[in-house]
């Protein structure tokens, strides 16, 4: 009760938690998927803006009549909800009808929308996605039905005219679903890898071609090509998130209306908002306001506040559970997302209004690379056409311009009569199933096959042109770095289960990597004396940079699925700034100087004087009030230092502390998911200073008296001892018993700090079919004894323990 009332003061005496009412006009009603919400006053205050409450009671009439107040709103102030769709002559148009080839080919550049899906994880970007798919028809005429029935009945819009649905039958009778699209209904079309429909996530961007009919068309057809590409929202997958927003206009980020502002949700805001170049225009749209647990209204407020959004009543309220706001998303991003720029010495602007059916000549072909992947038929690229065509038949050519970083400063002359030509051999668009095509056109998105052997020539932002282009004065696209926008803050080893796998592990990191721009993988320290050589336990392997644990976990299941090799990830190591004094014992004339030490095996040995700084990161987390205590504990017990709490609203408080990202990089996320009840979200950037002198130790582990390199972790000296008798105490679980004994140590600074035996599997050698040998002679029985001894002895000192993704998953989890 008491936080209630902090809450409540701390509200008061903030001047922007609610929005000026006088600009909000009574006729702006945000629409609800039953009319029993306005019989509940309860129900009121929780599902509508404050407009609404505004209204006495008695001035609510039927669900309908608000459903057409709300239309019927002026659009010119910028408030309220408009129609979108026109009953008068609205004809569906679909990119899988017959005549869509024709329709592509006389839309200009001006008609092109390219726009990205962003937001926390779990609020919906999918679902919104594959609603979207479904209103323009890429799923099909009858799901295409559905969603316009949804939209009338959404709007209050009288029955279409036949023309406006002679391509879609209806779906949805009386309100409800008709049993045959019950079943054919699918959420998340576009999370098309094993690993993202078994987890229930996305990892990997997906991008999708549409055609929508809508008023801001100029072109003849009055037809736009919308170009969408849906994120992943998990903070390690955020070099996908970056890498889509180079490529786009807009962004349409998208809040839950129950769970309000989430970490990630500050984090992609203000990547689409520091974009230097080819900033996008930013929708706001919140999602799943059907649900009970929904608020509107709260979060609206909260939005406008936090992430400084000058009006609430602009922010979208969507279901795609319902079919709710779909329409208005899409009529939202044709009208305010620009078309794509054009590059200075194209063609004139009135050339992109008429039709696109040919080269002319004096279209110069540049193709940017958004992404790669590897299938059974080679390497294939999701590329942008910014300007001129792309066809079957064509010979390109991949141009050299590592120092060109802005299109202003790229006019250059193309060099390199000796470079290497493809042929383009298949070419077509992506629906999100692939479309062969033939030709792709300016503004168009598309993929393109043209026999590229090495996949690391196909990074994002690579540019492709004609080889008949070559030595042309030419404006380039302004060159993405997105690939390398992310640096990899872990590292770790990764090692075939099959001796003789190394091999086919590298060609299948190589082409996966080609997928996931997050990976940074280092071939050649595969051959180095460091973790990777994986000593007498694992084997030659490589080392791969990850974004996080979830990355890692990813990245090893897709291994699995993908290309069914079953690999070994060792624990994750964060890099160490190490600074050695001058003079130390081995070496008098050494001078001081700093190292970063990624690899535990370059860590200083006995006798060295070093000082060791571990990198920070600042950590923010939105959690319950009523879980504050926990979550301070939390990060109290995880060595966080300047901890900062700061009220969100009355439920929800936001955390920033400056913790050692060794502590967080474990299993800090799901610690911080148990003390919440699932409620935490967990967001990391940079720390400030990056780097903080720590007193950290190296504990190694030892089987039989060797050291596994590879599982080796470093640890503040306190939580030594305690963490090393948990690893320990798990391997002595997880290992396979041997016939010999199996000796678990871990040694810290010189010293023995935490041991465990394996007990051998023990034959009796005394009985022999039966019977005891040697009946009472003792000297018989002794010297079979000792027989057996030595030979256990002999199997300890060359036996191999076998390790597996358990014992080193061990490691990771040591602190839990």
């Amino acid at each position: 009760m008491q936080s209630s009332s902090l809450f409540a003061a701390a509200n008061r005496s903030r001047t922007l938690t609610r929005p000026s009412f006088s600009r909000i006009r009574p006729r702006q009603l945000w629409i609800s998927s039953s009319s029993s919400f306005l019989n509940n006053p309860n129900e009121e205050s929780r599902r509508f803006p404050t407009n609404l409450l505004l209204l006495p009671r008695g001035s609510l009439e039927s669900d309908n009549e608000n459903r057409r107040r709300w239309f019927s709103s002026d659009s010119s102030t910028g408030h309220g909800r408009i129609p979108v769709l026109d009953s008068s002559n609205h004809v569906a148009v679909s990119i899988l009808q017959e005549d869509a080839h024709e329709i592509i080919q006389q839309i200009p550049l001006a008609d092109c929308r390219n726009f990205t899906l962003i937001g926390h994880i779990d609020h919906g970007k999918s679902s919104l996605s594959s609603r979207i798919l479904e209103l323009t028809g890429n799923l099909g005429p009858e799901a295409q039905g559905v969603a316009l029935e949804a939209v009338k009945r959404d709007q209050g819009l009288e029955q279409l005219d036949n023309a406006s649905t002679s391509t879609a039958s209806p779906g949805i009778q009386d309100g409800k679903q008709s049993s045959t699209m019950k079943q054919k209904e699918q959420y998340e079309l576009l999370d098309t890898l094993s690993v993202e429909q078994q987890r229930g996530i996305t990892v990997k961007a997906s991008a999708a071609t549409m055609l929508y009919r809508h008023p801001s068309a100029v072109g003849p057809r009055g037809v736009l090509l919308l170009n969408m590409i849906d994120t992943p929202g998990h903070v390690d997958f955020g070099s996908e998130v970056a890498r889509s927003l180079s490529f786009v206009q807009g962004a349409v980020l998208l809040l839950d209306a129950s769970q309000g502002i989430q970490a990630q949700t500050w984090t992609v805001h203000d990547k689409a908002k520091s974009m230097e170049h080819n900033k996008p225009e930013l929708i706001l749209a919140l999602t799943k306001v059907d649900m009970d647990a929904a608020r509107p209204v709260h979060v609206a407020l909260a939005v406008s506040e936090w992430l400084d959004w000058e009006d609430p009543d602009n922010i979208i309220p969507t279901s795609a559970r319902m079919r709710i706001g779909i329409a208005e998303v899409l009529d939202r991003i044709c009208r305010t997302v620009p078309p794509p720029p054009v590059l200075s010495d194209d063609s004139s602007e009135e050339d992109y209004k008429g039709p696109v059916v040919k080269d002319d000549g004096n279209m110069i072909l540049r193709a940017q690379v958004v992404d790669s992947w590897y299938d059974d038929r080679g390497v294939n690229c999701l590329v942008q056409i910014v300007s001129g065509n792309m066809s079957e038949g064509d010979r390109i050519v991949i141009a050299k311009n590592d120092d060109v970083d802005t299109e202003s400063s790229s006019s250059s002359r193309q060099q390199g009569n000796n470079q290497q030509s493809f042929s383009v051999q298949e070419i077509g668009m992506v629906l999100p199933h692939a479309k062969r095509t033939g030709v792709l056109r300016r503004g168009q998105m598309g993929y393109v096959r043209f026999g590229l052997r090495d996949p690391r020539q196909a990074q994002p932002g690579t540019i492709l042109i004609l080889q008949k282009h070559i030595g042309m004065e030419m404006a380039l696209p302004a060159l993405t770095s997105a690939h390398n926008v992310t640096k990899s803050v872990l590292y770790a080893s990764v090692h075939p289960s099959e001796s003789d796998g190394f091999d086919e592990l590298c060609s299948a990191v190589d082409r996966l990597a080609l997928n996931d721009v997050g990976l940074e993988v280092s071939r050649t320290s595969a051959l180095a004396g460091g973790s990777e050589k994986g000593g007498p336990f694992l084997g030659p392997g490589l080392r791969v940079g990850f974004q996080g644990i979830l990355h890692m976990e990813v990245f090893r299941q897709r291994l699995q699925d993908e290309w069914d090799i079953d690999a070994i990830v060792t624990p994750p190591k964060v890099p160490y700034r190490i600074t050695y004094k001058e003079g130390t014992r081995k070496d008098s004339n050494q001078q001081e100087h700093t190292v970063i030490v990624e690899d535990l095996a370059d860590w200083p040995t006995q006798g060295v004087r070093f000082k060791i700084e571990e990198p920070m990161v600042t950590v923010r987390i939105m959690a319950p009030v009523d879980c504050a205590g926990s979550v301070m504990e939390l990060i109290s017990r995880r060595r966080g230092v300047e901890l900062q709490t700061k009220p969100v609203d009355e439920e929800i408080w936001i955390f920033t502390a400056q913790m050692p990202w060794a502590e967080v990089v474990v299993d800090f996320h799901d610690q911080l998911k148990n003390v919440t009840a699932g409620f935490g979200s967990l967001d990391t950037t940079e720390g400030e200073p990056p780097f903080r002198e720590a007193d950290v130790h190296k504990v190694e582990i030892m089987l039989n008296g060797d050291e596994v390199e590879p599982m080796a972790f470093v640890c503040h000296k306190n939580d030594a001892q305690g963490q090393a008798r948990v690893v320990c105490k798990k391997l002595q679980q997880v290992l396979p018993r041997q016939q010999f004994v199996t000796v678990i140590q871990a040694k810290a600074s010189g010293k023995i700090i935490a041991s465990e035996r394996i007990k051998a599997y023990r034959k009796d050698v005394l009985i022999k079919s039966g019977k005891v040998v040697g009946g009472g002679d003792q000297t018989r029985k002794k010297k079979l004894l000792e027989k057996q001894k030595k030979g256990k002895k002999r199997q300890q000192a060359e036996g191999k323990v076998a390790l597996s993704q358990a014992a080193f998953n061990s490691v990771i989890s040591r602190s839990s």
